[in-house]
């Protein structure tokens, strides 16, 4: 297991605005609409979470750490759990032709207004239970996912995410390191159930049974 920073450079992309997040509107209904992954949330008002999820290239150089960190080569399997509207798997395949990714979400509006060219390899599925063959992918990843879960999905999708995977895994989670990170994080997440100090997610790794790589984004 090791941590990767790959993710900084996206993450530190955004704007945030952490106080107007919880003074503009009710926040908890704000977030009980998020966690309905629904239109509202990709493709609606900014309160409830992306305010329109539209592709513009920003995963390329996270695609090409992957491959290039990975050694993938063509014909090896990918999966992407969480995938969205499928920005990564377009990406990762574009960037290694013959790469095989395929892409589940547990958002049918998601899956439905996906990115043409990839659609077809992107399914509805839980990340608790993944509808793969086990050991069938190469490299397995779930990207800012898995804090959607509350602890006892949590363990499930680690042992679905080891099943499914040979070798290599590698996750994104929320956490913080003192109490600025840690507020930031609740006055900016509509949809997280799962975010933890770096050592705490170290002992949840352990006793899952989780054996891939992370990172870890910080709302500093």
């Amino acid at each position: 297991m090791a941590f990767l920073n790959f993710i900084s450079g996206i993450h530190q992309a955004t704007a945030r605005n952490y106080l107007l997040r919880v003074t503009e509107c009710d926040k908890a209904e704000a977030s009980k609409i998020a966690k309905e992954f629904g239109k509202d949330y990709f493709d609606g008002d900014r309160k409830h979470g992306y305010g329109g999820y539209r592709y513009d290239g920003r995963w390329v150089p996270f695609a090409k750490k992957l491959i290039e960190h990975y050694n993938l080569k063509p014909g090896d399997r990918v999966l992407d759990i969480g995938c969205g509207k499928g920005f990564l798997v377009h990406d990762l395949r574009t960037e290694l032709p013959g790469l095989e990714v395929t892409g589940v979400d547990i958002s049918a509006y998601a899956i439905e207004n996906s990115m043409e060219p990839v659609k077809e390899f992107l399914l509805v599925g839980n990340a608790t239970k993944l509808p793969f063959e086990s050991r069938q992918f190469d490299l397995v990843l779930a990207i800012n996912t898995l804090h959607n879960l509350q602890l006892p999905e949590l363990e499930q999708a680690f042992k679905e995410i080891e099943r499914v995977g040979k070798n290599n895994k590698f996750i994104v989670v929320d956490g913080y390191r003192n109490e600025r990170e840690k507020m930031n994080l609740m006055y900016w997440q509509l949809t997280c159930e799962c975010f933890y100090t770096p050592q705490e997610w170290e002992w949840i790794f352990q006793k899952t049974g989780y054996s891939g790589d992370y990172d870890l984004v910080c709302f500093e």
